[in-house]
C-alpha cells in the first residue's frame, strides 16, 4: 500500500518499490550463467543442503514467531546451513530489500507482481512486475511444494499465469473488531445494514460507549477500504470502478464514489475524540480497557487480542450497503509472499527451505495467527466463527487498484479519506472534489 496511515501491525504492504535501476542490476545477476531457476529442484537429502541461508522479511510479532518456529526446526534438519533470518519494520522495508537484491544477498524474500489490466498504461507498473518481467524471481509454479497450498489462493497471486510467491496466509480487514459483553449488555446484535449499524453507533455513544475506536496515525484509511467494500462488493464491481475512473467515465465527486467518503466522514464522528493522534497501541488499548466497543481493525490482530486474554471479541463485515447481501464478505488480502531472487546465492537451500515451510505450515501459522492458505490447516477458531464471511474470497479495493503515477496525491488509492476532517481539513464533498482534480491531472 502507498501510504503508511494504512498500517497495521500487518496492513497492506506495497512491495513493489524498488528501482529500475535494481531491475537491472537483479537481471544481470540472474542471469549470470548456470542452469535456468525456474529448472532448479528441491534437494531430497539434507547432506545436499549446506552454506549460508539470507531470509529477509518485514517484521511483526506473529509471523516473526512463526518464522521464528519454523526456523528452529529447519536448523535441526538441516545442520549445515547457516540461517540469517531478519526482519524489518514495515516502514523500513522496502529500503533493506532494495539495497540487498542489489548486492544478491537475499535467498527468500517478499514479493507482490501485481498483473497491469490493459486499461492502465504500461508506466504503471510495479516494480515487482516489471523484475518478474525481467527474470529476476524463480519460477516456483511446478515446484512439489505448491500443491500445498489452496489453488484459490495461488490463483490470486498469479502473474502472467505464473506463481512466483509462496502466499503465507490470509488477512481479513473490511469489518469490526467488536467486544461481545458490551454488545450483549447493551442488548446489541450484530448489524447487518448501514440503518442497523448507525443506530448500534448511537445506542452505544448515548450511554457514554466510544462506538469505534480508530488509530488515525496506522488504520483510519481501513475505514475507507471497510466502505468500499460493501458497495462495491465483488471483485467485478471494483474492477468496473477501476477501469471507470482510468477511462474517466466515472467521477470521485458524484454517485456512489462520494458516498464512500460521505459515510467516512460519518463514520470519523463515531471515533474516539482526537482519534486522529492516536497510534495502533493506543487505539488497542481503548478497546481492551472497555471505553470502547469497537475497532477498525485487521485480522492480523487476533493472536495480540488473544495474548492479552481482557476482552472476549468477534469480527463482522462493516456494513456500509443497506442491501444486506452486499455486506456478507469481507474483503482481504493474500498475506507475506515469500519469494527467490534469481540472485540468490544459496537457491538449493532457499528451495529446500521454502518445501519445509509448506511441509511444516501448521508450525508457522499456529503462530502467526493468518487465515490458513493451506487447505486442511486449522487455524485459530476466531476464523471458523467468521467462516461465513470468508467463504468467497473478495480481494480488498488495494489489492486490485494500480496507482496512477501521474495522478497527484489526493486521488492515489483513489478516495481521499486522509483529507476529511479530522484526519484532514476537508468535509466529504471537499475531498472528493480535491481527489477529482488530482485524477484529472493524470488525463
Amino acid at each position: 500500500m502507498a501510504t503508511t496511515m494504512l498500517r497495521g501491525r500487518r496492513a497492506p504492504l506495497a512491495t513493489g518499490l524498488i528501482t529500475l535501476a535494481t531491475v537491472g542490476a537483479l537481471t544481470l545477476a540472474g542471469c549470470s550463467g548456470g542452469a535456468p531457476a525456474s529448472s532448479a529442484s528441491v534437494p531430497t537429502e539434507a547432506s545436499q543442503v549446506t552454506g549460508e541461508l539470507n531470509i529477509l522479511v518485514s517484521s511483526a510479532s506473529g509471523s516473526d514467531a512463526g518464522f521464528k518456529a519454523v526456523n528452529d526446526a529447519f536448523a535441526k534438519q538441516y545442520p549445515e546451513v547457516k540461517l540469517n533470518f531478519t526482519a524489518v519494520p514495515n516502514e523500513n522495508y522496502n529500503q533493506a530489500r532494495a539495497s540487498r537484491l542489489s548486492a544478491g544477498t537475499i535467498d527468500v524474500g517478499l514479493a507482490n507482481p501485481k498483473q497491469l489490466p490493459d486499461y492502465v498504461p504500461e508506466s504503471n507498473k510495479g516494480d515487482d512486475a516489471r523484475l518478474a518481467d525481467a527474470g529476476g524471481f524463480m519460477d516456483l509454479t511446478d515446484q512439489p511444494f505448491m500443491k500445498k497450498f489452496q489453488p484459490s489462493v495461488l490463483e490470486k497471486i498469479t502473474y502472467n499465469g505464473r506463481n512466483y510467491t509462496v502466499p503465507t496466509g490470509l488477512s481479513y480487514y473490511t469489518g469490526l473488531t467488536y467486544n461481545k459483553k458490551i454488545f450483549a449488555d447493551n442488548n446489541i446484535t450484530v448489524p447487518t445494514t448501514w440503518d442497523e449499524f448507525i443506530k448500534v453507533c448511537d445506542t452505544l455513544k448515548a450511554k457514554g460507549i466510544t462506538p469505534i475506536s480508530i488509530g488515525g496515525k496506522d488504520t483510519a484509511g481501513i475505514v475507507m477500504l471497510s466502505v468500499v467494500q460493501s458497495l462495491y462488493p465483488t471483485a467485478q464491481a471494483k474492477q468496473d470502478l477501476a477501469k471507470g475512473l482510468y477511462e474517466h467515465t466515472v467521477a470521485l465527486n458524484e454517485g456512489t464514489q462520494l458516498e464512500v467518503l460521505t459515510k467516512v466522514q460519518q463514520l470519523y464522528g463515531y471515533g474516539q475524540a482526537n482519534f486522529a493522534g492516536s497510534n495502533y497501541n493506543q487505539m488497542t488499548s481503548e478497546f481492551l480497557t472497555g471505553k470502547a466497543a469497537m475497532i477498525s481493525d485487521g485480522t492480523w490482530n487476533v493472536g495480540s487480542l488473544n495474548e492479552a486474554d481482557k476482552v472476549d471479541f468477534g469480527y463482522f463485515p462493516l456494513p456500509a450497503s443497506n442491501n444486506a447481501a452486499d455486506n456478507a464478505y469481507l474483503g482481504g488480502k493474500v498475506e507475506l509472499s515469500l519469494a527467490v531472487p534469481t540472485n540468490a546465492k544459496n537457491p538449493t537451500a532457499a528451495l529446500a527451505w521454502l518445501s519445509f515451510f509448506a511441509d511444516n505450515y501448521k508450525l508457522f501459522n499456529d503462530k502467526a495467527g493468518f487465515a490458513p492458505s493451506q487447505e486442511g490447516v486449522e487455524g485459530d477458531p476466531f476464523y471458523t466463527e467468521i467462516a461465513p464471511y470468508t467463504k468467497n474470497f473478495e480481494p480488498a479495493w488495494d489489492t486490485i487498484w494500480i496507482a496512477n503515477t501521474s495522478a497527484g496525491q489526493a486521488a492515489a488509492l483513489p478516495f481521499n479519506w486522509n483529507a476529511v476532517k479530522p484526519m484532514g481539513s476537508m468535509d466529504a464533498q471537499g475531498a472528493a472534489g480535491a481527489a477529482q482534480k488530482d485524477w484529472d491531472a493524470a488525463k
